[in-house]
């Protein structure tokens, strides 16, 4: 796959490699998995092309996952002999421990910890070798698939069950030692960043469906399984969770950043599809936070007070959610403009006409050159449009008329649909492709992308789009957009060298123009990605004062010793700043 330029497949690859170690052995996998994730975030492959992706489901062939493992790790090895063996930031509350090596043997695993010897031992006595604390499980836990630099935690801990995470926290809470959940490391903002240092807790090895309930349309899961995997699994039921944020994200992590993805516009967020939520404590205490009947109007919303906290305020053991049918029948339509701006009026008078679309994406004719680039297909390189429609066959024959004829309305090129399902995975490729594809447009440069996440009333999104590709075209940096368009939310993948100290600051330019335009305009600096370190300094120019002042109140109430996640949407301590990233 590197030979012909296939990034697509060969991190495809790599994640096989990381399912198959998994189902070898939960242990083995808990270094090399890891591992394989760091690959997949930062080696350079081909002509310094940077890969991002995250694990695909199911298992595949052993030839396969091994081809990917050579590979992977030979890069692993290489990229790894630059990674920083000192953790970023001191412990806020912890003392440096004295460790006495005549009290230790030679092999002991704790010497040189940061952490209470006390405390580790309490850890390693409930989890045995699934504490791990060697520099490259730290880094690997220490980074997500954003352009913040790595900030590693003390130690990485692997629990089964909700008691071993009971027991977790309870040991860190007697030391006030900090703890930052961690699923997939795919979020986009920094927020598996340990920047207080403390334990990592890794759930992907609890990633159980505990219960699906067809009747009521409902299932119950563990934190650390994807949505993937969660689909293959309710597959046989015909049923099926509806977001789709990036590949491989955990459930996890999908409640803590109040995920979306593509399929948002007709079955709403995760907001929208989380019934309910079992949750461990800062204390160690465990919160249902209401039954699993479909209307519920018994006490506070819990359930919404922890979706969208990013692990600020509970650890999720297990989640309740809604599931969808499968439709009788889809179809796919791609429709061409030549200038984004009737691309994005299309949008908005189709779901002004309240018709029932499946999903809606805009790809800019920059994104449209930057797959055929890198796929070798032959797209139109203009203002795109991808529609999907599902129903029964005759809601779908409906709803392509009626958006056929929006469309010629808006001045589009090229309308094209199709039922079947290869062409229909042959008209949907180029959004299934866009991020990888991206970086071929720098092919003879090192290239990183910094994905930008904004959300506007649908009414503004032509004002927006057409605004930012104006400031787009005066720039040094190339940025290729994609939108789901019926959300009113985009994204900007600009292009970059992050050790090029000019590219970096005209890509915070880049940035920080989106997000006060997107608030100037009524909307949010972070449509799904979550504000973790990276959108800290927006959200009380979204929001306010007072609102954030009732969020330091919140989380004091329910973290007094601010242990989870700390430093993460706001600091506790106004005049305090955790805000790292390159160049900072």
């Amino acid at each position: 796959p590197v030979l012909t330029g296939t990034l697509y497949t060969h991190t495809n690859l790599v994640h096989m490699f990381r399912q198959a170690l998994q189902r070898v052995s939960p242990l083995v996998g808990s270094h090399l998995v890891r591992s394989t994730h760091v690959v997949a975030s930062t080696m350079r492959v081909g002509r310094h092309y940077s890969v991002r992706s995250a694990r695909l489901p199911s298992a595949r062939s052993g030839m396969l996952a091994l081809t990917a493992g050579g590979l992977a790790l030979g890069a692993y090895t290489l990229w790894n002999a630059n990674a920083s063996c000192d953790a970023t930031h001191p412990l806020q509350h912890v003392p440096t421990p004295l460790h006495h090596p005549q009290h230790q043997g030679a092999s002991d695993m704790f010497v040189g910890s940061r952490l209470p010897r006390d405390l580790l031992e309490s850890l390693h006595g409930v989890l045995g070798d699934r504490l791990v604390l060697t520099i490259e499980e730290r880094n690997a836990h220490g980074k997500d698939n954003s352009y913040h630099d790595v900030i590693p935690p003390d130690a990485v801990a692997f629990p089964h069950t909700t008691e071993e995470v009971v027991a977790i926290v309870k040991a860190c809470a007697r030391h006030k030692v900090p703890i930052v959940a961690f699923g997939a490391g795919t979020s986009l903002e920094g927020h598996v960043s340990a920047t207080s240092g403390g334990v990592s807790i890794d759930f992907k090895q609890m990633a159980r469906v505990l219960q699906v309930n067809v009747a009521d349309l409902d299932c119950t899961v563990q934190p650390g399984i994807s949505y993937d995997e969660l689909n293959e699994e309710l597959a046989r039921n015909g049923v099926y969770f509806p977001m789709d944020p990036g590949p491989g994200a955990t459930i996890g992590g999908m409640v803590g950043t109040s995920c979306s993805g593509t399929n948002a516009v007709r079955h709403g967020t995760m907001k929208e599809n989380v019934l309910r939520l079992k949750v461990v404590l800062a204390d160690g205490s465990i919160v249902k936070t209401r039954a699993r009947s479909k209307k519920s109007s018994a006490g506070y919303d819990l359930t919404h007070m922890f979706v969208g906290s990013e692990g600020t305020l509970g650890l999720v053991v297990e989640a309740t959610l809604k599931l969808k049918q499968k439709p009788e029948t889809s179809a796919v339509a791609l429709v061409t403009y030549e200038d984004a701006a009737h691309a994005c009026n299309t949008v908005i008078e189709t779901i002004q006409k309240n018709v029932q679309i499946g999903r809606v994406e805009l790809l800019d004719d920059l994104m449209m050159k930057a797959v055929n680039a890198a796929s070798g297909t032959t797209y139109a390189e203009k203002d795109t449009l991808l529609f999907e429609f599902s129903g029964t066959k005759a809601q779908v024959q409906e709803q392509i008329a009626t958006v056929q004829q929006i469309a010629s309305n808006n001045k589009c090129n090229v309308f094209q649909f199709a039922t079947e399902k290869n062409d229909r995975d042959t008209l949907w490729m180029a959004r299934k492709v866009a991020l990888w594809s991206s970086v071929a447009l720098r092919p003879d440069r090192p290239t990183q992308v910094w994905i930008t996440d904004v959300c506007v009333p649908i009414s503004r999104l032509s004002d927006i789009i057409t605004a930012t590709k104006a400031d787009l075209r005066t720039s040094t940096l190339l940025a290729p957009l994609v939108s789901h368009a019926g959300d009113g939310n985009f994204h900007l993948f600009i292009l970059l060298d992050p050790q090029n100290p000019e590219e970096l600051q005209e890509a915070n330019r880049i940035n920080d123009a989106l997000v006060q335009r997107a608030i100037q305009m009524g909307g949010t600096c972070a449509g799904e990605h979550g504000v973790g370190l990276g959108k800290k300094k927006y959200l009380e120019g979204e929001l306010g004062k007072e609102a954030i002042q009732l969020m330091r109140t919140i989380k004091r109430a329910v973290d007094p010793d601010n242990i989870l996640n700390p430093g993460k949407i706001f600091d506790l301590d106004p005049a305090a700043s955790t805000h790292h990233h390159h160049g900072q």
